[in-house]
């Protein structure tokens, strides 16, 4: 028997985009660096690891996260130190309050050279430690494989999330003979028999049961199983703040968004239902209308939670059954009971999904070109599995509201509310599906915190539509200041540029919409178009929200 083949010595850099492929990696977003060339050298010949290159940290952070909202496994994101990995932090946020598995690499300055605030020097684990689930600096180039298994490990096991590896230059640049390790194991939480019992019976002998639907570790099959189940049971659906895509909205036991903007008659529902199952979802400020839908740390309505984390269990409210398991594995076994007592509810969930109907009827709005119409002839022309992204901004309330999603994997939004998401994630959600419908709506400010990546967009051909409601404004904290302070904006008005023909500058198609009846014109040849294309919408700045004009908002309306 011959010996086995040692691994011909090589840079650390190398090294470490081997373990990247190892577990899976199919594409890193980046902005170069000097402080990591090795890594890009070996990405130069790195088969089955794309290389997409982003204009800004941040939007190539939220490309990465988007990856891993879509995929669930971990986008990969490699910035520099100091101001890339600052600029880098916008997207960590988002993944550690969504829950998303990502994993940032930072090139840092040589090892000899650190505490001297050497160029461009951070310290990086303390600067990421409270916005990461683990942030490590890796001192050992042998051991690059086993820090980047640890590393999708975390990012993934539990409460997906976030993981910071810090590389200094020296580190990648050695010469080693370690060879790439065995991909990482992902682990899973699984559920007892008891627990789904104990959680079944509770909804059996519930008269105004409430499914809340999020978080992570969903798939079209998990939505299926629980849609088919709660229909069974006549019990209705509710999505978490921006996680529309888990039930089929035009299922007739969902029955609305639990978030910014709910329905008033949902939220009412909330405040009476007796049972909560709260399914994978975090119950965080948004969905519990600022915690007072569910009173901590004890709610009215009898609370069971299931959350893969069992951090996350009691942490804020203390629920009556608690289970530590994952969705998939929860729905699954809990679709395999017969669930009883479902005629007494009928009436309950009939009315529920009345409301919703009711809610989502569009309601008129001022100005000529208005959000309510554009929603409305997009969900009748885009296909079922059209995926739609969008940032932070009151634009969103009328996709939120009006916009039907019926399958997994069509919703990209940042639950934590930050601006510039919407085109980065369509960038994303583009390269990984590129037969697929990607449309990103945007606020004119939202639009301009990342719009730079419509290059990127253009650059490796992602044909997406990006949708820039003007009103000329920061329209949220308008909206907010009219609320407390009527008659008194400051810091919100906004000059805007032409965004057609920037879209034209950058190489996209551009086009300008002033009436709604100009709209399927302008989406036909947008969507039509050879590559992206950017639609701009011109807005009224009276049409503050789907429900009230900044006139109604002032006088108290």
């Amino acid at each position: 028997m011959s010996a086995p083949t040692a691994d011909p010595p090589r840079h650390g850099g190398r090294l470490l985009v081997e373990q990247l492929a190892r577990n899976g990696c199919q594409r890193v977003f980046l902005v170069p660096g000097e402080s990591f060339l090795p890594v890009l050298d070996a990405l130069h010949d790195a088969a089955g690891v794309a290389t997409v290159v982003c204009r800004q940290e941040g939007g190539a952070a939220m490309m990465a996260e988007a990856h891993g909202k879509l995929s669930g496994a971990p986008g990969v994101c490699v910035v520099s130190r100091g101001p890339g990995a600052t600029n880098a932090s916008a997207g960590i946020h988002v993944a550690q309050q969504d829950s998303t598995p990502l994993i940032l690499l930072v090139g840092q300055v040589p090892r000899s050279m650190l505490g001297r605030e050497a160029f461009q020097e951070v310290d990086l684990v303390q600067f990421f430690a409270p916005l990461a689930k683990w942030a490590v600096q890796v001192e050992d180039a042998e051991r690059i494989p086993e820090y980047v298994n640890q590393a999708y490990q975390r990012a993934t096991a539990g409460r997906p999330g976030p993981v910071v590896l810090v590389l200094p230059e020296d580190l990648l640049s050695r010469t080693v003979t370690a060879g790439a390790a065995p991909a990482y194991l992902p682990t899973t939480v699984r559920c007892a028999t008891g627990d789904v019992e104990a959680a079944a019976a509770l909804l059996a002998d519930a008269e105004r049961p409430l499914v809340l639907v999020g978080g992570p570790g969903w798939g079209q099959a998990t939505a299926d199983a629980l849609a088919g189940w709660a229909e069974r049971a006549a019990v209705p659906l509710a999505a978490t703040f921006r996680c529309q895509d888990y039930v089929d909205n035009d299922h007739p036991c969902y029955v609305g968004d639990v978030g910014l903007g709910i329905n008033p008659a949902l939220a009412e529902r909330v405040r009476q239902a007796d049972v909560i199952l709260a399914l994978g979802a975090r119950l965080g400020e948004a969905t519990t209308s600022g915690y007072t839908l569910l009173t901590p740390p004890r709610p009215r309505q009898r609370l069971v939670h299931v959350h893969p984390d069992p951090n996350e269990l009691g942490r804020v409210y203390r629920p009556e059954l608690a289970v530590a398991a994952g969705s998939a594995d929860f729905v699954a076994r809990l679709a395999d009971g017969t669930p009883g007592g479902a005629e007494r509810r009928r009436g309950w969930l009939e009315a529920a999904r009345a409301d919703y109907e009711a809610w989502t009827q569009p309601q008129t709005t001022p100005g000529e070109c208005r959000l309510e119409d554009v929603v409305a002839h997009l969900g009748a022309v885009l296909p079922a599995d059209a995926i739609i992204t969008n940032g932070a901004g009151n634009y969103a309330a009328w996709v939120h509201r009006y916009h039907r999603y019926r399958r997994y994997g069509t919703q990209l939004a940042p639950r934590c509310g930050s601006m510039g998401y919407g085109l980065p994630a369509a960038v994303a959600a583009k390269l990984a599906h590129p037969e697929r419908a990607v449309v990103c709506f945007a606020g004119d400010g939202c639009f301009l915190m990342h719009g730079q990546e419509l290059a990127t967009a253009v650059q490796y051909g992602a044909g997406i539509l990006v949708i820039v409601a003007n009103n000329a404004m920061y329209g949220t904290i308008r909206m907010h200041q009219e609320r407390r302070f009527p008659g008194r904006p400051i810091a919100t008005g906004l000059r805007n540029p032409d965004f057609a023909a920037l879209a034209e500058s950058y190489g996209a198609l551009g086009l300008t919409v002033r009436r709604s009846e100009e709209f399927p014109a302008a989406l036909e040849a947008a969507l039509g178009a050879d590559g992206p294309a950017l639609i701009e919408l011109s807005t009224d700045p009276r049409a503050i929200t789907p429900r009230q004009t900044l006139a109604e908002l002032g006088a108290g309306r």
